[in-house]
């Protein structure tokens, strides 16, 4: 056997070998689901569901059993032309009506030509290689804020290979078509769909916008005017934070939401003094008090507020910010997505004029206006009563397993219990966790099916590490995300009618939450987490078991179910708004991918820029046409 052979043959054993580990592993893992099941996920999952009770929840919710709905989807494409990366994104909606029925299935109508009278918004850029570095946050951990890195050099193909430009093109599309259309009063949509993970998008842009030392060096929000006003670090940090809603108690006076909770509260009642601040955000506890002290004082150093004697009260500079961040969003996304090419000044849409330069927006900046734009969505369908869900296909989540089922068993709410040992050795993610046991418990779990709805903040609670009944811990650095601010569930929709072990993959939920149907003293947990040195409460929404009352996530199975379609096998136990919407994004993808071919024919085959073609190409772009050219010969 040749030496090369000899290779090929020890990969192939290599690889045959670990695979037949993991199967063998995975088939381990299965074992303990029939116990799990037995003891704790037969109390926590729900298969009774009535079209009676959804269309009594419609009136109540939509003030309409007849409601019109979207489902949006996005796509990008990025590529290198010559010297230049073209990146493209945008987003499409899928829209009809859906009309809840008392005595039978939602009826579900969807709008006609989507291709010809559509909704949906895109934009492309092109920018030079070397310039992506300096605009794609990807790249921006290489050097220290303001410095150039000569240590780590980049080469084109690592650009090409690394930007994530196109995707922060469409993340910021599908947020902001989300934003028109729920605004929209001509179209009247009443319930978004969108194939996002909500809550995990929220703390992704959290997370995205949190290095404050790159906003000053990398933000060219940083001084664009709005209303004669220039953006500032001030305005950015207040953005971030700005999801209200007092009926909810958001946001909470804990942790870092507490400066947040304070300012807002000026905004809203004027002067306070510490002790008033203290007690409109029932404030009593003495450790608590120091901390609003703190902020107060720090506030002040920051410029946020201004101290006359002992009142405190905001800076007028910041009374109107959230107005301008929102007139931001929308200045900038008309501009991205909605505006035509006019003259020289318009044509790249991605670049802003301040201080009477052009500026590239940054990638750190469509992450801001992105989170800026979801937390207007969320203000928008509380004051509209507009459901938002977020479907999630494919998820590795595991919180399930490693927080909420080992916080409930350590507080004693679950009726039956499982051991640690036990529950290690289940699968590792929670989707097929439930696969497995839906698939072996066929007889017992009848489709649809979906599990108890629970606060998203528990994804960042761990139990308390001293075992304190009561207590909570925060799984990184000990914060707990927003509470009673989203809910999360795991949702099955369809069988197969000749086989009810063949059953569609389990996806992931999650959902606003909305205070007239989802907060009462039976559906609020309260813990205590010690952060700062002091003890704060922390309250989340909990349906605790499948007798609880759930009137929402009873409508939103009966109607997801009216959504799916047997004849499609693409859509088997998964959503048609969303599958119509992805096959609109696949089609704009194909058409704009043939237009970026197209031009670089033309370029190629222009005689005025001949004497150009060799330097504008790079060195693979020559290799790859000349063993095309090749190809094609033989």
């Amino acid at each position: 056997m040749s030496l090369l052979g000899q290779r090929i043959r020890r990969t192939s054993d290599l690889l045959k070998l670990g695979a037949v580990d993991r199967v063998t592993e995975y088939e381990r893992r299965l074992k303990p689901l029939q116990k799990l099941y037995g003891q704790v996920i037969c109390d926590i999952l729900i298969s009774d569901f009535s079209y009676e009770r959804a269309r009594e929840t419609a009136l109540r919710f939509f003030g309409s059993d007849r409601v019109r709905f979207a489902g949006i989807d996005g796509t990008m494409y990025s590529k290198p032309l010559f010297d230049l990366m073209i990146f493209f994104g945008g987003a499409y909606a899928a829209t009809g009506t859906v009309e809840f029925r008392g005595d039978a299935e939602p009826r579900v109508e969807y709008d006609a030509k989507f291709l010809e009278e559509g909704v949906g918004i895109s934009s492309v850029v092109p920018i030079y290689i070397n310039e992506v570095p300096d605009i794609d946050q990807t790249f921006f951990d290489l050097e220290a804020p303001g410095e150039v890195s000569l240590s780590k050099p980049l080469v084109d193909q690592t650009i090409i290979d690394n930007a994530t430009i196109a995707n922060w093109i469409m993340a910021f599309a599908e947020y902001y078509l989300a934003y028109r259309l729920i605004t929209d009063p001509a179209r009247g949509i009443q319930i978004l769909l969108m194939d996002r993970t909500l809550s995990g998008e929220r703390a992704s842009l959290m997370s995205n916008t949190s290095k404050r030392e790159l906003w000053e060096a990398k933000s060219n929000l940083i001084g664009y005017e709005v209303d004669g006003k220039a953006i500032d670090m001030n305005d950015l940090a207040y953005g971030r934070y700005c999801t209200r809603e007092p009926a909810l108690g958001l946001p909470p006076a804990r942790a870092d939401y507490l400066r947040y909770a304070v300012l807002y509260l000026m905004e809203e009642k004027g002067p306070l003094s510490v002790d008033g601040v203290c007690r409109e955000l029932g404030i009593e506890d003495e450790k608590r008090r120091e901390r609003v002290l703190r902020y107060l004082k720090k506030s002040v150093s920051e410029k946020y507020l201004e101290e006359k004697g002992s009142q405190y009260y905001m800076n007028p500079r910041y009374l109107n910010t959230w107005d301008r961040l929102k007139k931001l969003v929308e200045t900038l996304g008309d501009r991205l997505f909605l505006e035509e090419g006019g003259d020289e000044t318009g044509v790249n849409k991605m670049k802003i004029v301040k201080d009477g330069k052009e500026h590239w927006l940054t990638t750190l900046d469509i992450a801001f206006l992105t989170l800026f734009c979801l937390n207007m969505i969320i203000e928008e369908c509380w004051r509209r009563r507009v459901l938002l869900l977020g479907l999630t296909k494919d998820t590795a989540a595991r919180d399930l397993k490693r927080q909420l089922i080992p916080i409930l068993q350590g507080e004693g709410m679950l009726k039956g219990s499982v051991s640690r040992e036990d529950m290690e050795e289940t699968p590792n993610t929670d989707r097929m966790i439930l696969q497995s046991i839906s698939l072996y418990n066929y007889q017992a779990v009848r489709v649809p099916w979906g599990l108890i709805e629970y606060d998203t903040a528990f994804k960042t609670m761990t139990p308390d590490r001293e075992n304190r009944r009561g207590y909570v811990h925060g799984a990184r650095k000990n914060r707990i995300s927003l509470e009673k601010l989203f809910l999360k569930t795991y949702i099955q929709l369809s069988q197969a009618s000749h086989d009810p072990k063949l059953r569609s993959n389990v996806l992931l939920m999650d959902r606003l939450a909305y205070p007239e149907f989802d907060l009462s003293e039976e559906s609020v947990v309260r813990f205590w987490n010690e952060f700062g040195g002091a003890k704060e409460p922390v309250e989340a929404i909990l349906f605790k078991d499948k007798d609880a009352e759930n009137p929402l996530q009873n409508l939103i199975m009966v109607m997801l179910e009216s959504m799916t379609s047997p004849s499609i096998p693409e859509v088997f136990g998964h959503n048609k708004p969303l599958f119509i919407a992805d096959k609109v994004a696949k089609w704009h993808y194909a058409s704009f991918k043939r237009i970026v071919d197209g031009t670089r024919d033309w370029i190629l085959n222009n005689h005025k820029l001949r004497d150009f073609i060799f330097y504008m190409s790079t060195f693979r772009e020559r290799r790859e046409r000349i063993e095309a050219a090749r190809r094609e010969v033989l």
